[in-house]
C-alpha cells in the first residue's frame, strides 16, 4: 500500500496543515489555571503542553498572550509552557477580549492564515469572545476541548455550544496531532507527532516508536 503523493495542496486543503494554520494561545497562567474547575489542573497542563510540542515540532506560528502581567495583578504565562515556547513573545494587554487589543490583533493578522486553533483560559471567556469576533472578521476557528477550561463545568459546556453555533470547530489533542502528521511516512514530523501521542496517553506502546 502507498500513500497518495503529495497528499493535496498543504495551504488550500480544507483539513488543518501546518501550512495553513496557526496556534492562538491565551491566558495560560497561575491564577487562571488555579480557578479552572471543568477539568482535572495536572492533565490541563499536561494537554496544552503538549499542543504546544506539536506546534512547535510542525512549525505552527504561534502567537502568544497574556492578561494584566505588566500592571502587576497577574503572572506570566507558565514555566511548563514558555520552556517550550522561549522564542515566541508574551503579548500582554488589560482587555478581557484579546481581540480589542490592538498588539494581539496586527499579531494575529500578521500571520496571514485563516485556520486560527485557539486555545484559552477560561473558556467561557477569554476563549469565546475572540473566537465569535474572529469567525465575524472571516476566520475558521478551531478549539481542542481537552485542552482548556472553565470555571465550571457547566460554564465550559455552555461556552462551547455557544461557539460552536457560531462556527467554532471543537477538536481534541489527539485530533490536533494526527491532522498534523496525516502519513506515518513523514518521517521529519514522526518523533514529534509520536512522543504527542505517547504524552496525550493515545499510545501505551513503546514499542511502537521504531
Amino acid at each position: 500500500m502507498s500513500s497518495i503523493q503529495p497528499i493535496r495542496d498543504t495551504k488550500t486543503d480544507h483539513l488543518l496543515t501546518p501550512e495553513n494554520s496557526a496556534l492562538i494561545l491565551i491566558d495560560y497562567q497561575p491564577l487562571q489555571v488555579n480557578s479552572v474547575r471543568s477539568m482535572d489542573h495536572e492533565t490541563l497542563v499536561k494537554n496544552i503542553v503538549t499542543v504546544c510540542k506539536l506546534a512547535k515540532g510542525f512549525n505552527v506560528p504561534i502567537v502568544l498572550t497574556t492578561v494584566n502581567v505588566e500592571s502587576g495583578i497577574n503572572k506570566p504565562t507558565l514555566k511548563h509552557i514558555k520552556s517550550i515556547l522561549s522564542d515566541i513573545p508574551e503579548l500582554d494587554r488589560t482587555s478581557v477580549n484579546s481581540w480589542e487589543d490592538k498588539e494581539f490583533q496586527e499579531a494575529v493578522k500578521a500571520l496571514d492564515r485563516k485556520k486560527l486553533v485557539i486555545c484559552a483560559l477560561w473558556t467561557e471567556v477569554c476563549l469565546a469572545f475572540p473566537a465569535l469576533d474572529l469567525i465575524k472578521e472571516g476566520y475558521e476557528i478551531y478549539t481542542l476541548v481537552d485542552a482548556i477550561g472553565g470555571t465550571s463545568t457547566i460554564a465550559h459546556e455552555t461556552a462551547l455550544r455557544r461557539m460552536e453555533q457560531a462556527g467554532v470547530q471543537l477538536s481534541s489533542v489527539t485530533q490536533y496531532a494526527c491532522e498534523l502528521q496525516r502519513d506515518w511516512n513523514r518521517l521529519d514530523t514522526k518523533p514529534v507527532f509520536f512522543d504527542g501521542l505517547m504524552e496525550n496517553g493515545s499510545f501505551f506502546v513503546e514499542t511502537l516508536r521504531w
